[in-house]
């Protein structure tokens, strides 16, 4: 924990209030260092109407972590506008309904535990003072608990989880960088979905798994059991792990 985090419980008050009458208004959306999420992603494409490879292409850069090779997909910086997000407005986010869980969460960082017994997740969170930020010290009446529902960040978390699992994974089965076709795979089942729809459907990418008829046909609309469905096709492609969706 940084100097600036301060630990936090959910039954601690909230003391923080973003709206357009604070002076630093949209600020903290116009200095961007964000990577985001598989589930950001398709939540912001949707939002867009436009496909996963296009939204890829206009607003976000890939590189591969140092030391796992792991595919990091980050906002694109503007050049005519240094490192601010493609989304704000002078009336604030353009796309507010589908921001990225960090956007959501922000004053609050967020950690979990995962038990190796129950696999009962376990949550902490920390406040982040930043001195730019002057949304502190303003009274809510709500506990963070109460702030956090009204941020409905609850869905993005436990999709985002599922990610944090399956690093956890590679980082104990795969130690070491992740590279070449391994992880074109993660990229592929995770950040790149309409493509991997098209895979599926016209090329017959998963043909040699028992999927059922009906999961076939949500994968063509519903991009969130698309999502569960190349998290599981990863974890048997990079670690052998057997697929369970469409059982």
């Amino acid at each position: 924990m940084t100097e600036d985090m301060v630990a936090i419980s959910l039954e601690n008050s909230m003391n923080f209030n973003c709206n357009s009458e604070n002076e630093c208004f949209n600020d903290c959306c116009r200095d961007l260092n964000q990577a985001l999420t598989p589930y950001d992603i398709l939540r912001l494409k949707n939002n867009l109407g436009i496909s996963s490879q296009i939204f890829l292409k206009t607003y976000t850069s890939l590189h591969y972590g140092p030391g796992s090779g792991l595919p990091v997909i980050e906002f694109k910086p503007n050049p005519d506008a240094g490192y601010e997000c493609p989304f704000v407005t002078p009336e604030g986010c353009s796309v507010y309904e589908d921001r990225p869980a960090s956007c959501r969460m922000y004053p609050l960082a967020r950690a979990i535990a995962r038990s190796r017994d129950t696999g009962e997740i376990s949550e902490y969170f920390a406040l982040i003072e930043e001195p730019h930020c002057k949304g502190f010290g303003k009274k809510t009446g709500q506990t963070v608990k109460e702030w956090l529902k009204g941020q409905n960040v609850s869905r993005h978390n436990k999709e985002n989880d599922k990610l944090m699992e399956l690093i956890s994974l590679k980082n104990r089965i795969l130690p070491g960088k992740l590279e070449g076709a391994g992880a074109d795979i993660f990229y592929l089942g995770l950040y790149d979905l309409d493509e991997f729809r098209a895979q599926i459907i016209e090329k017959d990418l998963l043909n040699k798994f028992s999927l059922s008829e009906d999961l076939l046909t949500e994968i063509k609309t519903d991009d969130e059991v698309l999502l569960n469905l190349g998290i599981d096709w990863v974890k048997f492609m990079l670690f052998g792990i057997k697929m369970t969706s469409g059982e």
